[in-house]
């Protein structure tokens, strides 16, 4: 294994470092009510999300009936009005986490995350979360950038750290995630304890697959 070893990890947020789904189904059901739609379960909202708001609102508004996404622009403008006030709405890290942070951080392997969700709710929810110690990087959404499965994300934190795709671990929980990772050259990791399950993380290529955080040491 110590050719595998790697000195970088990035994390997707929603889903591999916190249980946001309450935050998401909150804003979403807010957004949709709007219209005339849902609510929908927290199981649904697990399918909405995993590519980024746009696509979130996408899924729910044809769930509810406008297949056409003729409310789009307004339900997507109201989503994130919405999101934005109640990012942090029963949010919490998941089990194990913090502990594979100190475990990452006492080997001195850097750590970022990238997110699909705006830069400044990454950051706002990172460090409400965490605090400002763990990370080496935080990314979010930021204007002109492509959202996952580009690479670019990716990219821009490699340069941060100045480290190759060679020396990075990416881990997340769908198949999007698996794709961004790949993508840009690195060792792709999928999370079982986040919003979907292993068949999609497979078909996503991920190279591993993990039950529990701290079994991501196996490759750091």
């Amino acid at each position: 294994m110590a050719e595998m070893m790697k000195k970088a990890v990035i994390f997707d947020l929603d889903g591999t470092l916190s249980d946001s789904i309450h935050s998401i189904k909150y804003s979403g059901d807010r957004t949709m009510e709007r219209f005339g739609y849902g609510p929908f379960s927290e199981e649904q909202y697990k399918y909405f999300v995993g590519d980024g708001a746009a696509n979130l609102v996408r899924r729910a508004l044809s769930a509810g009936g406008d297949t056409e996404l003729i409310h789009f622009e307004e339900a997507y403008a109201l989503y994130r009005e919405i999101f934005r006030e109640n990012c942090m709405y029963r949010v919490r890290p998941y089990e194990g986490i913090p502990e594979l942070l100190a475990a990452l951080k006492a080997q001195h392997v850097k750590i970022a995350v990238l997110s699909n969700k705006p830069h400044a709710e990454t950051v706002n929810v990172i460090e409400t979360l965490f605090g400002a110690g763990y990370f080496d990087v935080i990314e979010g959404q930021r204007e002109g950038m492509a959202i996952k499965p580009s690479p670019e994300g990716v990219f821009r934190i490699l340069g941060q750290i100045g480290l190759g795709a060679e020396d990075l671990l990416y881990l997340g929980d769908t198949a999007t995630d698996m794709k961004t990772g790949k993508g840009a050259g690195a060792f792709t990791v999928g999370a079982l304890w986040g919003f979907r399950d292993r068949a999609e993380l497979e078909e996503g290529g991920a190279d591993a697959i993990i039950e529990y955080p701290l079994e991501l040491l196996r490759f750091t």
